[in-house]
């Protein structure tokens, strides 16, 4: 933010402007921090582009409609929509939020919306990285009760069961902690350059 360092050493030395600096450190704040919002909207979208061409190219009912079992297949269909349909409502906060970004015109409201972002994207993560452990839980679970090579695989040998559950107890501490550097490193330098157009605000608005 070197442009609003020398707007703030500006201010210092001449506190006659102190009207005039305010409102445009107030405007560069609030330019960057409509950026950084709509950057997370458009993240957030591709994000789920990606899955959504992942879930394609990788069609697991497929696996499932070869089990002889439309139970499954209806139970991964409606897994599978009511995810979309929640990541879809977080899409469509994210872009209120960006929205409302864009319109606020005091220094109090910006702050606020930059709060509700923040606390917005916060719950998105740790609702992917839920999702992940229920899915991966889940795929375990059935493969292990449906699939009639593994059943057989650990029907009569005990040793066999224990290492699947050791696999799958792995499988999720890698996964979510590979998902949760990849949402830190992404979102969570968005949101740390965001929280730092907070706390500049808060120094004007004393």
């Amino acid at each position: 933010m070197e442009e609003l360092d020398l707007l703030k050493k500006d201010w210092k030395k001449n506190q006659n402007f102190r009207e005039v600096s305010e409102k445009e450190i107030y405007t560069m704040l609030h330019k960057k921090s409509s950026s950084i919002v709509k950057l997370i909207l458009i993240i957030s979208v591709l994000e789920v582009a990606f899955w959504f061409l992942i879930g394609f190219l990788f069609d697991s009912e497929q696996y499932f409609k070869k089990l002889n079992n439309p139970y499954l297949v209806d139970f991964f269909n409606v897994f599978t929509i009511i995810n979309y349909l929640v990541i879809a409502v977080f899409i469509y906060i994210f872009y209120k939020n960006y929205k409302n970004i864009c319109v606020v015109s005091s220094t109090k409201n910006l702050m606020k919306s930059i709060i509700k972002t923040r606390k917005t994207v916060n719950y998105y993560i740790w609702y992917n990285l839920g999702m992940i452990i229920i899915g991966t839980i889940l795929g375990f679970a059935l493969a292990f009760n449906t699939d009639p090579n593994l059943m057989k695989l650990t029907e009569h040998n005990d040793s066999v069961f224990y290492i699947a559950l050791i696999i799958c107890f792995v499988s999720i501490v890698v996964m979510v902690g590979l998902f949760w550097l990849f949402y830190k490193l992404l979102y969570g330098i968005l949101l740390k350059k965001l929280f730092k157009n907070y706390n500049e605000l808060k120094k004007i608005d004393l």
